[in-house]
């Protein structure tokens, strides 16, 4: 599916962005999945707001927390910050085209670009693990209930490279040596059949 992609701080957003935004934010997580919940939250302010458009309709949505701002704390690291992705969303009616996995990919890129090498943390609901899983996600802790909802915290690790060790060249020099000694060996061999030889026909 083809869509444009634009991030903006809330400050940069306009009222018609926003409008939008939390429209899409209440008919998914609150009319669709039945669940009366605060979802506006003074998060939003620090936030960056990745919207995935097309036609200039916004069918996509997610929010990016900074590692300062992030109330999320993993728990094989509970004092380390990190940035956060939520409130992941496709619009119903574009579902099925791998939206959601472009959506995630922007947000994963953007994270790494402005925040660094750093984890990033989620709180997945627990019917969409296997599609955080095959993004790389991990999963970490037990179930809770957030609104009612089975949640999981998950975390995206920093994979770090391996430096595979080259075997070191032998140099012109220390081949040269092999090559002469190999062949003094050779020669020595060769005397001692031939002194062999000469034994036995005497």
């Amino acid at each position: 599916m083809n869509c444009e992609f634009s991030i903006k701080t809330f400050d940069e957003l306009t009222s018609v962005d926003l409008y939008h935004i939390l429209k899409a934010r209440s008919q998914v997580f609150v009319v669709e999945q039945n669940c009366a919940y605060q979802d506006m939250d003074e998060v939003d302010f620090d936030c960056l707001h990745l919207i995935a458009h097309q036609n200039q309709a916004l069918v996509g949505y997610c929010r990016i927390i900074g590692p300062e701002f992030n109330p999320k704390k993993s728990l094989e690291h509970p004092s380390y910050s990190m940035p956060a992705i939520g409130r992941v969303l496709v619009l119903s009616d574009y579902r099925g085209h791998g939206l959601a996995r472009q959506l995630m990919t922007h947000a994963i890129k953007h994270c790494r670009k402005k925040y660094g090498k750093k984890p990033i943390i989620i709180s997945a609901q627990t019917y969409l693990l296997s599609f955080y899983q095959s993004l790389g996600f991990i999963l970490e802790g037990d179930y809770y209930l957030e609104d009612n909802i089975e949640h999981v915290v998950m975390v995206l690790p920093i994979l770090k490279k391996v430096k595979v060790k080259k075997p070191r060249a032998v140099s012109a020099e220390g081949s040269g040596f092999v090559t002469k000694l190999l062949s003094f060996l050779l020669l020595v061999l060769g005397l001692m059949f031939i002194a062999g030889l000469v034994y036995l026909m005497t």
